[in-house]
């Protein structure tokens, strides 16, 4: 019974979340986020994506997945994987868990030990505790994109050209849809 009362108060607690998801995220932070990953990978040739969830769906929910669990759901479908050189990165954020992960592609995960990617994260946390959202997902933006550029740096003109996935970052809500 206790299971069933932990992933209802679960899910209230990610459903309540989203109430507050454009307070954390207003679209000016966004746009300035999409600016900073355009610019970041034109002198590197990885990817970077950024996700921001308020609470996950209720099917992970149910299941009891963990925030790794989604956050490397989320690097699959959003193809961070499939980067020539296997130097992709998601920086995925949970709000209603107070949750945030890092999931690199094996060739840039091996640039960089557990330790330096936690404190990464630890920053990041720092900074969101002081309620200081853009601050912290802009400076593990710039961290992230200042070891790419040391590990993978763009080679020519022509592979900046090449990206292929969108800069902007993904903000998924998971509402229930409201019928007219």
């Amino acid at each position: 019974m206790s299971s069933i009362f932990h992933r209802l108060a679960r899910l209230v607690r990610h459903r309540w979340a989203e109430q507050h998801l454009r307070k954390h995220l207003p679209a000016a932070t966004l746009r300035e986020l999409e600016q900073l990953v355009a610019k970041s990978e034109l002198s590197h040739s990885g990817q970077v994506r950024i996700c921001i969830e308020a609470g996950m769906p209720w099917s992970y929910i149910w299941r009891d997945a963990t925030p790794r669990q989604r956050a490397l759901s989320q690097f699959a479908k959003l193809h961070v994987w499939d980067t020539e050189h296997n130097n992709g990165a998601l920086i995925y954020v949970l709000l209603a868990d107070h949750a945030i992960e890092i999931v690199a592609d094996r060739a840039l995960d091996r640039t960089m030990n557990a330790e330096q990617w936690q404190t990464l994260i630890s920053d990041m946390q720092s900074a969101f505790k002081g309620g200081h959202f853009s601050v912290g997902l802009v400076s593990a933006l710039e961290r992230v994109s200042r070891h790419l550029q040391t590990h993978f740096p763009r080679q020519s003109k022509h592979n900046a050209e090449s990206r292929n996935l969108p800069d902007t970052p993904v903000v998924e809500r998971h509402l229930p849809h409201r019928r007219s």
